[in-house]
C-alpha cells in the first residue's frame, strides 16, 4: 500500500454503505487511521455525506477522503463545492494514480454500483501510494484554487 499511515475519512450513501465498511476495514488493516464519519443506516442523501467528508478534508482534519455512491458522480459534484477539495471520480488503477499525480486529488469518489470490492481495494491502494508530481501540475492546482477564490485563473503566471 503506502509507507506512511494516513488519516482517511469515508462517507457513503445507501448504495455505497457496505463497500465503505469494507474499505474502512481494508485501510485499518493496512495501518491507516480510517473512519466512516456519518454512517448511513437507511436511505441517505449523498450531498450530506460529501459535505461532512469534504469539510474534514478541506479543513485539514483529515488528509484524504473516500466517498461512495451509486455512480460517484453526485459525490464528486457535491464535494468539489467545498474550498480545498479536489474530488475525483475514479474507475480504475490508471485514473487513480493520475488523479493523485496530476491533480493532487484529496478525495477519491467510487461507484458502489459499477465497481467490485476487489477492484475498489486496488484503486484505493494505488491512489494512496501515488504521490503528487508537482512541477507543471502545481501551476494548475494553483489555478483551481484561484477559481475557488472567484478569481480568473488566466491572471496567474
Amino acid at each position: 500500500m503506502t509507507d506512511s499511515p494516513h488519516r482517511i475519512v469515508i462517507g457513503a450513501d445507501h448504495r455505497g454503505g457496505a463497500s465503505a465498511e469494507r474499505i474502512c476495514e481494508h485501510l485499518i488493516s493496512a495501518g491507516h487511521e480510517a473512519s466512516i464519519l456519518l454512517p448511513c443506516d437507511g436511505p441517505c442523501d449523498y450531498p450530506d455525506q460529501a459535505y461532512v467528508v469534504g469539510k474534514a478534508v478541506g479543513s485539514g482534519e483529515a488528509e484524504f477522503g473516500i466517498l461512495i455512491c451509486g455512480t460517484a458522480i453526485g459525490m464528486s459534484i457535491a464535494a468539489n463545492k467545498i474550498d480545498g477539495v479536489r474530488a475525483a471520480v475514479v474507475h480504475d488503477e490508471l485514473t487513480a494514480g493520475l488523479s493523485r499525480a496530476h491533480n493532487n486529488a484529496n478525495i477519491l469518489c467510487l461507484s458502489g454500483d459499477l465497481l467490485g470490492q476487489h477492484l475498489m481495494d486496488r484503486i484505493v491502494d494505488v491512489w494512496l501510494a501515488s504521490p503528487f508530481e508537482g512541477g507543471r501540475h502545481e501551476r494548475r492546482i494553483k489555478k483551481i484554487a484561484a477559481i475557488e477564490r472567484g478569481e480568473d485563473p488566466r491572471n496567474l503566471a
